[in-house]
């Protein structure tokens, strides 16, 4: 049985029933920097797409990070040309480019507002993971963010599932492999094979990606 609770929803069961008028379209929307692109990334909106019974799952790439701790990305042509290598077999995964296009620094809101106001008919789920749930209070307009779009946040072992926003909470097994993982790992010369697609593997090794320190 699905359980819901006052702030948050809990998902018990793989499936929610789809509700669709047929012009409605229910999106998950994954945003980052994807520096680089790798399979915890996959395996997150899969299970999204899934439990929830999503339509489809945009990758939003974002060009500038709004965070004042900078990760250091890479070219934005870059980091989109590996998205696009990483879902490319998957037919409910999209690549969106419209916070690459409009440049400068990338705030959910903006992105949000603009899909709204371009498809007011679909509904919209904002995936973030359980780490970034209690950073919801400092996010740009976040109170006007939240009536536009469901969250839904991605469970992660050692947080809790408790948020003063309504989230869905979509359970998953953990898995620790990250972009800094994988970064560093290059850099040091080690194996990052199957933890990203073999496409961005081989767009990392022709580029010569993440050889240096300043590709933190």
């Amino acid at each position: 049985m699905t359980k819901i609770a006052v702030k948050n929803q809990s998902i018990t069961e793989p499936k929610l029933q789809r509700i669709n008028n047929g012009k409605q379209k229910r999106i998950g929307i994954m945003g980052g920097t994807f520096n680089p692109p790798h399979i915890g990334h996959l395996m997150v909106a899969d299970q999204v797409l899934n439990q929830l019974s999503l339509d489809k799952i945009l990758f939003l790439p974002d060009s500038k990070p709004p965070h004042v701790d900078s990760k250091g990305a890479i070219a934005a042509n870059d980091r989109v040309e590996m998205v696009r290598r990483a879902i490319i077999d998957h037919r409910n995964f999209e690549l969106g480019l419209m916070e690459v296009n409009r440049g400068g620094v990338s705030y959910t809101y903006d992105t949000i507002r603009a899909l709204t106001i371009s498809h007011p008919e679909n509904r919209y789920y904002l995936i973030i993971g359980a780490d970034m749930v209690n950073y919801l209070p400092k996010w740009h307009k976040i109170e006007q963010l939240v009536q536009m779009v469901q969250l839904v946040g991605v469970c992660r072992k050692g947080y809790e599932k408790k948020s003063v926003y309504p989230v869905i909470w979509v359970n998953m097994p953990a898995t620790d492999v990250s972009s800094t993982w994988i970064r560093n790992t290059i850099r040091h010369h080690g194996s990052v094979r199957y933890f990203v697609p073999d496409l961005v593997l081989q767009y990392i090794e022709e580029k010569g990606l993440y050889q240096d320190e300043a590709d933190k």
